[in-house]
């Protein structure tokens, strides 16, 4: 078991062909429409709590538009985040948890926001609630609200159930919904890293010439805690690149 804690992968890397959609259909195709520059909305801003995947979205978006052509770049804000450099010459800038941003970072997010404009340059925000509730200084916040506002749903447990089958077909194998149901109460609840642990259940079991069940994937559960650490913690939303194409 040592040796399959290790071999743990990460999430798959984010694209807009891998998001699950569920309700989230308008948004996905408007995000599909500005990363084939098919579309050009100055500004789009994404809201969803913790897991829904407005990070895999902006991620996945700066993505399509780098293969595109187009120079786009992605940060996840912090509090200590100040939004300079180059960035004012870029065709999109994404800025992740735009709510976490501090006072400086505030105004440089503001003065970028105006550039882009200026420019005809596109801005991608993301935030934990909508526009309105966003404790920020007002202008900045008035502007984030210009353009198209979507709130990003999270999938079901049904939905994620149903995502999670049909993975392990797509693998080859049949997956019981009783493990379907351990991995939802015992694992990260987000579907990046349900995939990722079922794609480590799939190895483990063909390794081992045992079926997927409810004690294999306890097993696998339990050696990555005895390894200090929670499966592929924070992954899902905290990204922290400026490049979705380099490391991480």
């Amino acid at each position: 078991m040592k040796q399959l804690a290790l071999d743990l992968a990460g999430p798959a890397r984010p694209t807009l062909d891998n998001f699950i959609t569920g309700v989230n259909g308008e948004l996905l195709d408007h995000l599909t429409r500005l990363a084939t520059r098919r579309a050009r909305e100055q500004c789009t801003y994404v809201w969803g709590r913790a897991g829904s995947g407005r990070s895999h979205l902006l991620q996945a978006t700066v993505a399509g538009l780098q293969q595109a052509g187009a120079s786009a770049v992605y940060l996840a804000c912090a509090g200590d985040t100040l939004v300079e450099g180059d960035l004012e010459r870029m065709d999109c800038v994404a800025l992740d948890d735009v709510d976490r941003l501090g006072d400086a970072g505030q105004a440089t997010a503001f003065e970028l926001f105006n550039a882009l404009r200026e420019r005809g340059g596109m801005l991608l925000a993301a935030a934990a609630v909508p526009p309105a509730q966003l404790a920020l200084r007002g202008d900045l916040a008035t502007r984030l609200a210009w353009g198209l506002v979507f709130q990003v749903h999270a999938l079901t447990d049904e939905a994620k159930a149903r995502a999670l089958a049909e993975h392990a077909v797509s693998r080859g194998f049949r997956l019981a919904p009783e493990v379907s149901d351990f991995l939802l109460t015992r694992a990260r609840r987000d579907l990046p890293t349900l995939l990722a642990m079922l794609d480590a259940l799939d190895r483990h079991s063909l390794e081992t010439r045992r079926p997927v069940t409810v004690p294999l994937a306890r097993e696998l559960l339990l050696a990555v805690e005895n390894r200090g650490s929670r499966p592929f913690d924070g992954a899902q939303d905290r990204l922290v690149a400026r490049d979705p194409g380099g490391p991480g």
